[in-house]
């Protein structure tokens, strides 16, 4: 970056502050991730200087030969790594491309039902903030108290009394499977539609660690980064069928597939991230290497790894472990808060985030517990011994958190270990 560093030296300057922070530190914040250096290539690139409103062959610009070829192999790639029948690449982020989907299956007051957001959902899942919650009907369903699990039948429950027009199955901090075959059992059941968001999962679900919701959801949105390892972007898939939908007024049959589409351009946005869809393109096909399912298999392990030495240390793990790349602890296990340990590791150079944790007494901004997530650790090469040596620290920062002499040799030993993990080789 010489050019950078000749114009602009202030800028160029936190950006190497910001490299040294991500080589010298943990980042265990579970929607984070290390794209390739191909990747970032790609979202660096001319293409950035291209507008391409509208689709492949149909666009509101010209000039758009090389972008129409781009995004093809981007939608080619996308098909061929989750078995989709059609895909949208050009959403900018996970709550546009949610609010894309809204847009088009439902119409403002339709009721919908998502997971709670303090029991692991996302504020697009229908919080009363969030432009979700505002537009439409949203009732949710929760983890049971207990287990810390999803009760399908009290799900099923749920969808018989209320008959949403859509279901909705997907989170931003649950550590348990989803049963996708039941999701769709219960929507036929009430007549919804089906939508899940897989956006913490998704890569995951493309290296085969876990069950995809593709074969039985009618929608499926996704991030395109997290343990997808993409750039910061978004999709939306769905199957090539018809649905019923009002226009003006008429209950009338429409492609779902052309709907999506219209739901994004124009009904969300305008022109996509072209230096954006490359990037997803260059990620997708690092995904559909043989490789990748060994990287999302090692997430598991190492996130199973990191919950059981976490658990023999007394930490209390929302539904006692965990299936995918993340956990949610309990911090009150401990007698401090979620952002009291989050502070403290953020000391020592571990990234984490606070999470309320179900029926937290707490509030948002200081809830009770902290989220982790493995798959950042995982791509710089972190095996399950270096996850239990990861818990470990965590553990002495937090029993140490007011102790400055202790985090700052806890400070070393991280540093030592990142060392052994160079993060661009």
């Amino acid at each position: 970056m010489m050019t950078l560093k000749q114009e602009d030296p202030a800028i160029y300057d936190l950006i190497q502050e910001e490299a040294d922070r991500q080589e010298y530190g943990i980042e265990l914040i579970a929607s984070e991730n290390y794209t390739s250096k191909a990747v970032m290539e790609a979202m660096g690139s001319v293409l950035t200087n291209k507008y391409s409103e509208g689709y492949i062959g149909k666009r509101y610009y010209g000039g758009n030969q090389v972008i129409d070829k781009i995004e093809a192999i981007a939608i080619e790639r996308c098909k061929q790594l989750f078995g989709c029948d059609h895909v949208n690449v050009q959403p900018l982020s996970g709550s546009p491309a949610n609010a894309a989907v809204y847009f088009a299956v439902l119409k403002p007051g339709d009721k919908v039902l998502g997971l709670k957001l303090d029991h692991g959902g996302h504020l697009s899942h229908g919080h009363p903030v969030n432009f979700s919650g505002m537009l439409y009907n949203f009732v949710q369903y929760e983890v049971d108290k207990e287990t810390g699990r999803i009760d399908m039948d009290k799900v099923r429950e749920i969808a018989l009394r209320e008959k949403p027009k859509m279901i909705l199955a997907g989170f931003s901090a649950y550590s348990r499977n989803l049963d996708w075959k039941r999701f769709k059992e219960i929507a036929d059941e009430v007549g919804a539609l089906t939508m899940a968001d897989i956006s913490h999962i998704a890569g995951l679900i493309a290296g085969k660690a876990i069950e995809s919701p593709v074969p039985y959801f009618d929608i499926v949105t996704t991030t395109t980064h997290k343990t997808l390892r993409g750039p910061r972007s978004a999709i939306i898939m769905c199957k090539d069928k018809m649905i019923q939908k009002m226009v003006k007024g008429e209950l009338k049959e429409v492609s779902l597939a052309k709907e999506i589409d219209k739901g994004v351009f124009p009904g969300m946005q305008g022109g996509p991230h072209d230096h954006i869809t490359a990037g997803k393109a260059v990620a997708f096909g690092e995904a559909l290497k043989p490789e990748f399912q060994t990287y999302a298999k090692n997430i598991i392990k190492n996130m199973q790894a990191m919950a059981d030495e976490l658990m023999k240390r007394g930490y209390k793990i929302i539904s006692d472990g965990t299936d995918n790349h993340l956990v949610v602890i309990d911090m009150t296990s401990k007698n401090v808060s979620g952002k009291e340990a989050e502070v403290a590791l953020e000391k020592v150079g571990i990234s984490t985030s606070r999470s309320t944790i179900p029926f937290d007494p707490r509030k948002p901004m200081d809830p009770s517990g902290l989220r982790v997530g493995t798959a950042a650790i995982t791509t710089r090469g972190f095996d399950e011994n270096d996850s239990r040596k990861v818990a470990d620290i965590m553990d002495r920062t937090i029993q140490n958190k007011d102790n400055d002499e202790a985090l700052k040799a806890i400070r070393q030993e991280i540093v030592d270990l990142c060392k052994a993990h160079p993060l661009y080789k």
